[in-house]
This record gives C-alpha cells, sequence and structure tokens, in this order.
C-alpha cells in the first residue's frame, strides 16, 4: 500500500510551472557558457551578444517566478550560479582574451579579480536573504552595489567602443584593467543603486518615460554598441542621485522611529 502511494506521488511530480523559471535560468547559463566558446575563437562581437543575451534571461526567470508563484530556494541558488558564470566569468575571460593577456602576469591578475568580486557580491546578497532581522521594505528599491548584470556591461565598455570606431585603442590593456577594477569595486561597495524592478513612475512623468525608452531603442537599433555604452554611463551618473535618496529615506525612516519611541516613552511616563 505504502509503495503504490509513493509511487502514485512519483508519477505526479513536479508541474510545468515550477519548471519553466529554471530553465530560463539555465538558457542565461548556457549564454554565458556560449560567450566563453566566442572568446576563445577571438569572435568578441558573439561573446559580448551571448553575455546580452545572459542578461536578458536573468531579468526573464525571477519575474517570471514570481507571476507564477513557484519561487524557491533552489531556484535562488541556480540563479546566483548562472550570474557568476554569466557576468563574473565571461566578461573577464572575454577582456582578458581580447586586451589582458598582452599585459602579463599583472593582466591575468586584475582578471582574477573581477569574477571574484562577483562571487563575493553574489554571496554578501544570498546571506542578506537568509537574515532573521529583515530590512525596511522600503530598501527593496536599492540594490547594495552594482548588480552583477550591470558590472558585467560597464566592465565591457571599453571592448563595445573598439567595435564601433573599428579601432583597438580603446582595448588597451591600461585601460581596460582600471575599467575592470573600478567596476568590481563598484559591486562589492556599499553603495545603493537603484533596482528599478520595485520603482514607479509618477503619473505626469508616464509619457516622458515612453519616449525616453522609445529614444534609447532607436539608439540602440541604429548605434548598439554605444548605445549599450551611454546606457552604462547613464547607470552610472544615476549612482550618486541613489546614494542621496537612500540617505533621505533613511533619515526619515529614523525620524519616524524616534518619533515612536518618544511616544512610547511619554505614554509610559
Amino acid at each position: 500500500m505504502d509503495r503504490d502511494f509513493r509511487s502514485r506521488r512519483g508519477l505526479r511530480g513536479f508541474s510545468v510551472n515550477r519548471l519553466i523559471p529554471n530553465v530560463i535560468t539555465l538558457a542565461a547559463l548556457c549564454s554565458g557558457l556560449t560567450a566563453i566558446r566566442f572568446g576563445l575563437q577571438g569572435q568578441f562581437r558573439l561573446a559580448v551578444i551571448a553575455i546580452i543575451v545572459a542578461a536578458i534571461f536573468d531579468a526573464l526567470d525571477g519575474r517570471v517566478a514570481r507571476r507564477l508563484g513557484v519561487t524557491s530556494q533552489f531556484g535562488a541558488e541556480l540563479d546566483s550560479l548562472s550570474d557568476f558564470l554569466c557576468f563574473g566569468v565571461a566578461p573577464a575571460l572575454v577582456l582578458y582574451l581580447a586586451s589582458l593577456k598582452y599585459g602579463g602576469a599583472l593582466g591575468w591578475v586584475v582578471t582574477l579579480m573581477f569574477p571574484i568580486c562577483s562571487a563575493l557580491r553574489l554571496a554578501r546578497f544570498n546571506t542578506g536573504l537568509l537574515s532573521d532581522t529583515p530590512p525596511p521594505a522600503w530598501t527593496g528599491s536599492y540594490f547594495t552595489g552594482v548588480p552583477a548584470p550591470m558590472g558585467a556591461l560597464l566592465a565591457l565598455i571599453p571592448l563595445l567602443i573598439s567595435f564601433e570606431i573599428d579601432d583597438t585603442w580603446p582595448r588597451h590593456p591600461l585601460l581596460v584593467g582600471i575599467v575592470l577594477l573600478t567596476v568590481g569595486g563598484l559591486m562589492v561597495s556599499r553603495l545603493p543603486t537603484f533596482s528599478f524592478k520595485k520603482g514607479r513612475v509618477p503619473r505626469h512623468l508616464v509619457l516622458p518615460s515612453l519616449l525616453g525608452a522609445a529614444l534609447v531603442m532607436g539608439v540602440l537599433a541604429s548605434s548598439p554598441w554605444i548605445g549599450l555604452s551611454l546606457l552604462g554611463l547613464v547607470y552610472v551618473s544615476l549612482i550618486p542621485f541613489s546614494v542621496l535618496a537612500y540617505r533621505r529615506q533613511a533619515a526619515r525612516d529614523d525620524n519616524r522611529t524616534a518619533d515612536v519611541v518618544s511616544l512610547h516613552s511619554v505614554e509610559e511616563n
């Protein structure tokens, strides 16, 4: 009887909905591995495109999981492993093959630093999810440090510029190394950066936002390498504003907490 019951449970298995987000994550992982393959073959444009495709899949898997109500710890861990390879190992290796290998041993050391920073950032993010004391709800509008997909895009900007101008000087090991170390530092920093997942657009800014999105799409369609580079630079320019907004919100939260404590003290007296 017990054997028949267990067999019926085994036949039932998981629903397809539970598998879809993990399949998307695996697609992102395959794209990251394909980027490494293209890099080893010297096809750096295709390698960058594969990393961008991985970023698109990465943006989809979590949203699909939440929409379907099938989020799981397994999916979160798989997503972190995929992010490490796609946005830590793959861009660093592509940049090494395209530029930093000409910097000798120092170029390899710089290359190693980027995936290490990516791993440290993802580990910090995962341990934050497991914290017993969840942060205030408003902090969900911010990341701590630059997220891994955007970090990969920022690190690849010298390579993107070289594609657009059809010249090799942006790939100079010194320039690429400085960019790689700077972006790695931003990834592991404590700087609050905007998370656009939970952001809301005010009603009066909906039309300008749509026009801005159309402009971005037009630039990406006509000059994709320059468009992606400008997108990354715009993101960097928003970091000071995200820090200021975070501090203002934290100050309001602290003042609200202090007012509540003072009110309780008055009531007790």
